[in-house]
């Protein structure tokens, strides 16, 4: 095996794994589903080889003048979040495997859709194991926004639904938005330090104000993907979504993938106190919010969303704390949150499959029917409501120590917390199983009843033998901090304090169950009251204001070509200006004397201007032509002046051939719809909005010509550096250098854009037929 290369072969085998798939799948549909589950099973493999074997880092030079890197590491936290985007993963495709044929033959589709659908989840996968492992921000960055672009695509698999289109819309803006201020701080820390490197980037980090502010960046990108107060309205409404995309996405990956970045930022985010309160409060906020909105919630998986909202935030909340303790608690409390709200995410649709209901009013009493489901689910739902016996009674243990580290104020809030916590998930499983059945249910395939029981033996597993999760949480906890991290995970003799506190949560939250008649009422109404004037709301008011003005500037730009350009020019113009004001440059402006040297120059620039002025005047289109040609036959003497030959020849060229077009297509129109266009042009009355404009564009030009010109490059200029340079490009000589690598990827560019439109036009074309 290549050095390094165990660091990047889940990634590798994820990616060529999604190829085999979509490509095969293409051809033989009923293929994906195997290929998707056998590339899982390899992932996690060989994430487990890493770990077991000791990973490698990658680190390979990607653009060295742009001080960017190919560097991968599979440390302790990249293990973790590894083992549970293919593990949760490898899970829920096998859950998908029967699940997914009855959903598309639910909403009549065509059941070739499903190559799609793993052709995603697998991205997805990849994405997430991209993200973990990488070291370089920008990098990051890529496979950060790459797991946004692939989660709308999944939360709008079933496209036909409009609800589906806007939750997978509103996903992406919360989380792409949340994106762009990522690279935001990434490119405030590399202002400073020079260095998109993780590693360089711990040494240099300093606690002014500068640094805090970026790092607040990447808090509120992270908060946003985690889906934390108050931009948590996305989770709930993005449960429109097929329930194995749920159970993926919310549970071990996308929503994981936020509190994971706030994991690896945390050397960033440690040196400001401020940060650390402020995740304090944003987890709390979330944990209380998440938790009454649980309580109040009939929809199955709105009631799970909710509680993933709530249960992010004890990992914010444990953060924020910090410390050893702190980080590899929050670190343990991720593998004991995904495994049991996976599970109960399978729950979920197992018991829609088989109810054909959806809300938790409409269920119960299927303990007898399906007594696996309520078995694996029973766990699943103990480890939540942190149960002895389950990997997530010593989770709540943790999570208790830390918050008492900051005295007992905060461990009053956490026990408060795990009440809600408890009541939320009895009032979810004991819905469903419990009571009297309430409707008619149907035989469930093996498929959707064995991955909610393996999740929940290793989650009862993890109760009886911790030292696995203990071991990854150790060593997630270390790449954090960067310290030694050790978590004493036992049950103990006697009481103590935290045993009083899980005891206290728990009798919190069979008194909060008893009596929710009492205040149930009041829970619902406050809830449908922030539905109508919460932060979705004002998403909903923000985004239609914005496409009003959307709408309101591509009505005034596509009415004639003058608009256009004016809403071209007059932007630049304006932050052309706004550079010049906030610019700290002095005596930028100069005067020069004029030689006589160069009044031929200066003739021939008057001619260029006469020439274009000429060309504004619409009496007859040729005129214009030819008017038009003269401004590049002048311009073409002045480069020749100016001792460049060869660039006054390319002129010259270019401009006998667009005349030579121009008059050819002006012998394909009709006279008379030429002079109607030239009097409709002659006759508008917004003679003073263009000059206006040509004023403002003029000048911008000319204050931007004339700081370029009173500030010449030194004699050296770049000349020196491209030619260094010239070997990394595999070429003999600067020229061909520049040609083939920044022209030859400037001309792939305009192909790309040129291939997707005709693919858009023959899609329309093809659309038209059908119509």
């Amino acid at each position: 095996m290549p050095n390094g290369f165990d660091s990047v072969a889940p990634l590798f085998l994820a990616t060529a794994g999604l190829l085999l798939t979509v490509g095969i799948g293409s051809v033989r549909y009923r293929l994906a589903p195997p290929l998707a589950i056998a590339t899982a099973t390899l992932a996690f493999l060989a994430t487990l080889w890493g770990w077991w074997r000791g990973a490698t880092p990658v680190d390979l030079a990607w653009a060295p003048t742009l001080h960017l890197r190919l560097a991968f590491r599979l440390d302790g936290l990249a293990i973790l979040y590894s083992l549970l985007a293919t593990g949760i993963g490898l899970a829920v495709l096998v859950y998908s495997w029967r699940y997914l044929p009855l959903h598309l033959a639910h909403d009549g589709r065509d059941p070739a859709t499903a190559t799609s659908f793993y052709g995603f989840m697998l991205l997805f996968m990849a994405s997430m194991l991209g993200l973990v492992a990488a070291q370089d921000l920008i990098l990051i960055f890529v496979f950060w926004d790459l797991t946004a672009i692939t989660s709308y695509f999944l939360i709008g698999f079933d496209r036909e639904n409009a609800e589906a289109r806007d939750s997978a819309l509103m996903a992406l803006l919360i989380t792409g938005v949340s994106a762009v201020l990522f690279m935001i701080g990434a490119l405030m820390f590399y202002q400073r330090t020079g260095t998109f490197q993780l590693d360089e980037l711990r040494l240099q980090i300093g606690s002014g104000w500068y640094f805090q502010v970026a790092a607040l960046l990447i808090v509120v990108a992270a908060l946003a993907k985690s889906a934390q107060v108050p931009l948590h309205f996305w989770l709930p409404r993005a449960m429109v979504a097929p329930t194995s995309v749920s159970a993926y996405l919310h549970s071990a990956a996308m929503v994981a993938a936020g509190v994971f970045l706030l994991s690896r930022f945390y050397p960033l985010i440690e040196p400001s106190r401020l940060l650390l309160d402020g995740l304090i409060v944003i987890g709390f906020l979330s944990i209380f919010t998440g938790g009454l909105l649980a309580l109040s919630a009939d929809g199955l998986k709105q009631l799970l969303a909710y509680s993933t909202i709530a249960q992010y935030g004890y990992v914010v909340v444990m953060l924020g704390i910090g410390g050893a303790t702190g980080v590899a608690a929050a670190s343990f409390y991720v593998i004991a949150h995904a495994l049991g709200k996976s599970a109960l995410f399978l729950t979920a649709g197992a018991v829609t499959e088989a109810t054909g209901e959806k809300d938790l009013s409409q269920a119960g009493g299927l303990a007898r029917s399906l007594p696996w489901l309520a078995a694996g689910s029973a766990i699943a739902a103990a480890d939540l409501a942190a149960l002895p016996l389950t990997i997530g009674f010593f989770k709540d243990e943790l999570y208790f120590k830390s918050a008492l580290e900051r005295g007992w104020p905060i461990g009053l809030l956490a026990v408060l917390g795990a009440a809600l916590t408890f009541a939320y998930i009895w009032r979810f499983w004991s819905g469903i199983f419990l009571g009297p059945p309430r409707a008619r249910i149907v035989p469930l395939s093996g498929r959707f009843v064995w991955p909610v029981v393996a999740l929940g033996a290793v989650a009862l597993a993890g109760g009886f033998v911790p030292l696995p999760e203990t071991h990854l949480a150790e060593a997630a906890g270390e790449a954090t901090i960067r310290l030694p991290v050790s978590l004493h995970v036992a049950y103990h003799l006697g009481p103590n304090e935290l045993y009083v506190m899980a005891l206290a949560a728990w009798l919190l939250g069979v008194g909060v169950i008893r009596t929710r008649s009492y205040w149930g009422d009041v829970v619902a109404a406050v809830a449908a009251l922030g539905r109508r004037v919460g932060p979705e709301q004002q998403y909903g008011l923000v985004l239609d204001w914005l496409i009003h003005l959307s709408h309101v500037m591509l009505d005034f730009e596509v009415r004639d070509l003058r608009r256009r350009i004016s809403t071209i020019l007059v932007p630049a113009a304006l932050l052309a200006i706004a550079g010049l004001v906030v610019s700290p440059e002095t005596d930028v402006f100069r005067v020069g004397l004029i030689a006589r040297r160069d009044l031929l120059l200066l003739l021939l620039m008057g001619l260029a201007s006469i020439a274009a002025l000429a060309a504004t005047r619409p009496a007859h289109h040729l005129p214009i032509i030819l008017a038009l040609s003269s401004v590049g036959f002048t311009l073409a003497a002045i480069y020749a002046g100016l001792g460049a030959p060869d660039v006054a020849l390319v002129a010259v060229l270019v401009e006998m051939f667009m005349t030579i077009i121009f008059l050819g297509a002006l012998t394909l129109f009709p006279n008379g719809a030429l002079r109607r266009q030239i009097a409709s042009v002659g006759t508008r009355s917004h003679l003073g909005r263009d000059i206006t404009v040509g004023i403002c564009s003029a000048l911008f030009a000319f204050v931007i010509a004339w700081g370029v010109l009173s500030r010449p490059a030194s004699a050296d200029g770049v000349s020196r550096e491209q030619v260094r340079l010239t070997p990394i490009a595999h070429a003999q000589d600067v020229v061909t250098a520049i040609l083939a690598d920044f022209r030859g990827l400037d001309t792939a560019g305009e192909i790309t854009v040129i291939v997707i439109v005709l693919i858009g036009v023959v899609a329309l074309l093809r659309e038209e037929r059908r119509v």
